[in-house]
C-alpha cells in the first residue's frame, strides 16, 4: 500500500511548522510512498522552500484556483500512491501514524479515514474558557467524536486520508468551500465525505486513531476573537454545503452534535460560567452564520 502525503501550504508565517511536518513524514515514510508540498500561488514561499527543503520532496505549486482546495486537488493529480494522505502544515506526524494509516486501509471497506487530531497550544495549554465540544474551531478533536473504528460523516482536513483512485472519481474537493489565505471557511472535508459515501455507498469513512497528528494552535488562536470569527464562517460553510448536497446529508452530524453533545457539554461547564458562556456564544455565531449564509443564497438564486 503506497502513501502520498500532500502537504499544502501557503504563508510564510507557519515555515518552521511546515518543515517540521515535513521531517515527521520523512521521518516515516516508506521506499514506495512519496511527499509532496503544493504552495498555494506564493511565489515568494515557492522559492524559499525550493532550497529549504530536502531532496526527496516534490515541491510543486497549485495549478488550480488559489485556495486549499485548489492546493490539495493538485496533489492529488500529481500524485501516484495508492492512497493520498492530506496532513496541514501546521501538524505534524505522531510517530508510526503512516503505519496507522496504511494498516487501515488494508480493510477493502474502507475508502477514507480521519486521523486524531491533539491540540499543541503555542500557550501551553488551551484557556480555561474553551469548551472541549469546540476543538474543531482550532482544527483539532473535540468532545463527541465517535470512537476508533467508528464510522464518521467526515474526517478532520489536518489528519484526513482517501483511496485516490475514489478522490478522482469525486473530483476532489470543490472550490466553493475551503479556505483562501486567511478567510476562515471550512466544510470542503464534509463535502469530500457525503460524495464519497453517494459514490461508494458500500464503503465506509471510519475514525482510526493510530493516524495521529499534533496540531500547532498559535497563540491568536486562543481568543475569543478567534473563536467567533470560526464559528461564524463555519456556519456560512454550512450553508453553503447544503445548497450543494442538501440538508439531509450537510447536517446529518450536527443534529445529534445540537442535541446530545452541546446540551451535556453545558452541563458540565456548569461550575465554569466563562465556559458556558463561550459555549453558547459558539453556537449562536455558527446559528447566525448559517442563516445568514442560506439568506444570501436564496438572494443571488433570486436575482439570478
Amino acid at each position: 500500500m503506497s502513501l502520498s502525503v500532500v502537504i499544502c501550504c501557503y504563508t510564510a508565517a507557519r515555515r518552521v511548522q511546515l518543515i517540521r511536518g515535513v521531517q515527521s513524514a520523512l521521518e516515516q515514510a516508506g521506499d514506495r510512498d512519496e511527499i509532496l508540498v503544493v504552495v498555494d500561488h506564493n511565489d515568494a514561499l515557492l522559492a524559499d522552500l525550493r532550497d529549504s527543503l530536502p531532496h526527496q520532496i516534490t515541491l510543486i505549486t497549485n495549478e488550480f484556483q488559489r485556495g486549499l482546495s485548489g492546493a490539495r486537488n493538485t496533489g492529488v493529480a500529481r500524485s501516484r500512491g495508492d492512497v493520498v494522505v492530506f496532513v496541514d502544515d501546521d501538524a505534524v506526524l505522531a510517530t508510526g501514524a503512516l503505519d496507522g494509516a496504511r494498516a487501515a486501509f488494508e480493510d477493502p471497506t474502507v475508502v477514507a479515514i480521519g486521523g486524531a487530531v491533539r491540540a499543541e497550544w503555542a500557550v501551553g495549554s488551551g484557556p480555561s474558557w474553551f469548551p472541549e465540544e469546540f476543538g474543531w474551531v482550532i482544527g483539532c478533536d473535540y468532545r463527541g467524536l465517535p470512537a476508533c473504528g467508528e464510522r464518521i460523516r467526515n474526517p478532520i482536513g489536518a489528519a484526513m486520508a482517501a483511496r485516490r483512485q475514489a478522490l478522482v472519481e469525486i473530483e476532489g474537493f470543490s472550490t466553493e468551500l475551503g479556505r483562501v489565505g486567511d478567510l476562515l471557511a471550512g466544510c470542503e472535508e464534509t463535502l469530500m465525505g457525503v460524495q464519497l459515501q453517494s459514490r461508494f455507498p458500500g464503503q465506509r469513512i471510519i475514525r482510526h486513531t493510530d493516524f495521529r497528528v499534533d496540531h500547532h494552535v498559535p497563540a491568536d488562536r486562543a481568543t475569543l476573537r478567534y473563536f467567533t470569527r470560526r464559528c461564524y464562517q463555519e456556519g456560512r460553510s454550512k450553508a453553503v454545503l447544503t445548497r450543494i448536497s442538501g440538508r439531509q446529508a450537510a447536517l446529518s452530524s450536527e443534529r445529534s452534535y445540537t442535541t446530545s453533545v452541546l446540551p451535556s457539554g453545558a452541563w458540565r461547564a456548569r461550575r465554569n460560567p466563562r465556559r458556558l458562556l463561550a459555549l453558547v456564544i459558539g453556537f449562536g455565531y455558527t446559528t447566525a452564520g448559517y442563516v445568514t449564509g442560506l439568506l444570501l443564497s436564496t438572494r443571488s438564486a433570486a436575482a439570478a
